[in-house]
């Protein structure tokens, strides 16, 4: 397995559309498997395939306890919502960009897993908002999107803040 460079913002790859997966092959599940290192490695609970340059509709979770179950959704789609929370998330493309933001409290999504079986989770907190993150960014959708203008151009400050005092 290899860990992959992450894509971050303003990455123009992060505002497009990922590809439908066709075929499931080796060349996926070998991506799948170094998406899974590369979320692990960068302490994340999700990871999409754009954010690792591939125009992929896949992204891998693990919200486990142990963080030794790992979850690959290829062509996820969401088909069940209800509810509105606000909670704070963070994104691996966003290093250590904070943000509140509303969502669904519940989703139910349907998707193929490493093996082109379908099948369905539903979630609520956490595992809900993960999913509604990451179909995002397969979507080309960040989550400064879901901001307002005055409070996206306060994380853009900050998170302009933070990538300076990285370099």
């Amino acid at each position: 397995m290899t860990i992959l460079k992450l894509v971050t913002y303003p990455d123009k790859r992060l505002k497009t559309a990922t590809k439908s997966v066709v075929e499931i092959t080796a060349e996926i599940r070998t991506l799948v498997s170094d998406m899974i290192e590369t979320m692990y490695a960068d302490r994340g609970m999700g990871l999409a395939a754009n954010q690792v340059g591939e125009d992929k509709r896949i992204f891998v979770m693990d919200e486990s306890p142990d963080g030794k179950h790992p979850i690959c959704f290829i062509n996820p789609e969401i088909i069940e919502q209800s509810g509105e929370v606000e909670l704070e998330e963070g994104c691996l493309s966003f290093p250590g960009v904070y943000i509140k933001i509303k969502r669904a409290e519940y989703v139910k999504i349907r998707a193929l897993d490493v093996n082109g079986k379908i099948f369905e989770m539903d979630g609520k907190g956490y595992r809900a908002r993960c999913f509604l993150h990451e179909i995002d960014h397969l979507n080309g959708i960040t989550f400064f999107d879901r901001l307002s203008v005055l409070k996206r151009q306060m994380a853009e400050k900050k998170y302009q803040k933070i990538t300076r005092l990285a370099m």
